[in-house]
């Protein structure tokens, strides 16, 4: 039976104030939950000499345990917003969480790459659906003035957990086999599983939502092209790879032209896998932008420092890790702050300063060579991590609370899409542009420790250049409306 119209979004978070404990307690385990599947986006960043040595592979082919993931949620992302329209809360929780442990169990008993890659495939697709559900969620429950300090609890999930995902990873390696990674987490994915399956309670209420078949190949195309494309440049140096530069990224950039063309006849009909009239919202559409570019950053990062840390200055898996700790500890730390600062003074007195650090971090970490100092890389780590904090919060609160409640679920899944795709194209970008620097400094004769430290720098002067557009961005950022707005165009 067709129930009463209610905003896709959810009921309204004002007109229930004695349902606060039992929100409370959904927002606590979603949280819990995220934080434990978005901590697996980043544990195989420390891992990757451990495992390319282990399993005989080339760096390029080990990133994608990283950037298949990232590509997998891109992917399924956008599904989601079907999902959280279609479902009730439980039902999606138990989705994300079944899935996510399944695809733990499947990397733990993995004997090689292809199926540690595909158990990584099946956890994205949990995770994929757990944080569109988390925001979504938040921005039906909790009243406008109140949101700046709960994205800055999901802000700790979004930026901490990926943070200290190497310093675990560093931790399990330096005394176990690396298939102890998901051993470990299996039984928190588990617990986290049969916890929600019976505590967790529905505050959404479905509605008929139709699933769009030609949308949903084309997004895989779309994402997929670009950002294999971006990697078969770095495999090839350039050149000569087995797949031409040009093929993958041309089919990415014309599935992805006619996925928006798509979306945007559907969407008046209702019909749209991934409504795109959110971005004729101006905050919306600056803040996702900027986002992306946080999202290129981190994950080049993420991926390129520890490749340094062990490949140029000779550090073990523990020492990587537990150096890179103090960032992610500040960006925990910082974001209940950040958020309440939010609430009261707005958005741009927070971005455009962290703009500013994020630029100066990565352009501090392109000065980094073969002698450098320990207390330089933390330093320039602890930079980059202070800007990520000034910026999370801001960003998803601005870019969610400037929607109408409609579009909140499609506006997670856009947020959540861009995010991916940006990481996975920020992992295989600066990958790259390593490996081709790599490749032309040993043609040279220059020695592989040189070489190395070489390739690291241009990837982190790519991503300096990078972020200096996203200063000229946080200068447009604006504080959402106090009042719900209405759909575009309405």
């Amino acid at each position: 039976m067709q129930s009463s119209p209610v905003p896709a979004g959810g009921p309204d978070p004002v007109s229930e104030p004695d349902h606060a404990a039992r929100n409370r307690l959904v927002i606590l385990l979603l949280l819990v939950s995220a934080f434990t599947v978005i901590l697996n986006e980043t544990i195989m960043g420390v891992a990757l000499p451990r495992l390319m040595k282990d399993l005989n592979v080339t760096a390029n082919a080990a990133q994608w345990l990283t950037t298949a993931f990232l590509l997998t949620m891109a992917v399924v992302i956008p599904i989601t917003g079907f999902l959280l329209q279609r479902l009730h809360t439980r039902t999606v929780f138990t989705m994300a969480m079944g899935l996510f442990s399944l695809g733990t169990l499947i990397c733990a008993l993995s004997p090689g790459l292809g199926m540690l890659i595909f158990g990584r495939v099946v956890q994205a697709c949990g995770t994929a659906i757990m944080m569109p559900l988390l925001m979504t969620t938040v921005m039906s429950l909790v009243p406008p003035e109140s949101r700046g300090k709960t994205m800055g609890n999901i802000s700790i999930v979004i930026s901490v957990a990926p943070a200290i995902g190497p310093t675990i990873s560093g931790i399990i390696l330096n005394l176990l086999d690396w298939r102890w990674m998901f051993w470990l987490v299996l039984p928190i994915g588990l617990g986290a599983l049969a916890l929600g399956y019976a505590r967790l309670q529905n505050v959404t209420e479905p509605r008929k939502a139709p699933l769009d078949l030609v949308s949903v190949p084309l997004s895989a195309l779309a994402f997929g092209g670009l950002v294999y494309g971006l990697s078969t440049l770095g495999e090839g140096h350039g050149s000569g790879g087995t797949v031409p530069v040009w093929l993958p990224l041309g089919v990415g950039f014309v599935a992805l032209a006619l996925f928006v063309a798509r979306q945007i006849r559907l969407a008046p009909q209702g019909r749209a896998l991934l409504d795109l009239r959110t971005f004729r919202v101006k905050v919306f559409s600056v803040a996702v932008v900027m986002m992306g570019f946080c999202m290129m950053s981190l994950f080049g990062m993420i991926i390129l420092l520890p490749i340094y840390m062990q490949n140029v200055l000779g550090m073990e898996p523990l020492e990587a890790g537990l150096l890179l700790l103090p960032g992610g500890l500040a960006m925990g730390l910082m974001a209940p702050w950040v958020g309440r600062t939010f609430d009261r003074v707005g958005a741009r007195r927070l971005v455009i300063p962290g703009a500013v650090l994020v630029c100066l971090g990565l352009g501090s970490m392109a000065l980094l060579g073969t002698g450098s100092a320990i207390w330089m890389v933390l330093a320039c780590h602890m930079l980059l991590s202070i800007g990520l904090a000034l910026l999370f919060t801001p960003l998803f609160t601005s870019s969610l609370g400037s929607l109408p409640k409609e579009l909140y679920s499609y506006g997670s899944a856009v947020i959540g899409t861009v995010q991916q795709v940006a990481g996975a194209a920020g992992i295989a970008l600066f990958v790259s542009i390593m490996s081709i620097r790599i490749g032309a400094e040993t043609a040279a004769g220059a020695a592989l420790v040189d070489a190395t430290a070489a390739g690291v720098r241009a990837g982190f002067f790519t991503g300096g250049l990078i972020s200096l557009l996203m200063i000229g961005a946080s200068f447009f950022v604006r504080r959402p409306p106090a009042v719900t707005p209405k759909m575009p165009g309405a």
